[in-house]
């Protein structure tokens, strides 16, 4: 973890912050700047700068990232309506804070119907 890293800080409990998920690779919380009725931060606990810093082995908690958000999204009930998953990726991406997170968003409109396969 690094010390003076936001999400480290919220990982570790240093800043209060209500955890929707948390297990020992990742946490999930709500984006305190929400773009939607559903924005969720879904942040390892191992601290990876960027994507452009993920290494070989971190290929297993970056999976999980996306494991964890299809869950989420059922949870939250946007899995039918639909959502986004982005990364932001370095300053000219809009990355703000230097440590890998999936942003979730979603919920504008919840009532979609299931489209047929």
């Amino acid at each position: 973890m690094s010390h003076d890293c936001l999400f480290c800080k919220i990982i570790k409990g240093e800043i209060p912050s209500q955890f929707l998920y948390d297990d020992d690779d990742l946490v999930v919380f709500k984006d305190i700047n929400p773009a939607a009725p559903v924005h969720l931060l879904l942040v390892p606990k191992k601290h990876i700068r960027s994507m452009n810093d993920i290494q070989e082995g971190d290929g297993e908690i970056i999976s999980k990232l996306f494991m964890v958000a299809k869950q989420m999204a059922k949870e939250l009930d946007v899995d039918v309506s639909g959502y986004k998953l982005l990364f932001n990726v370095e300053k000219g991406g809009g990355q703000e804070i230097f440590h890998v997170h999936l942003h979730l968003i979603g919920g504008w409109n919840r009532r979609v119907e299931k489209v047929a396969e």
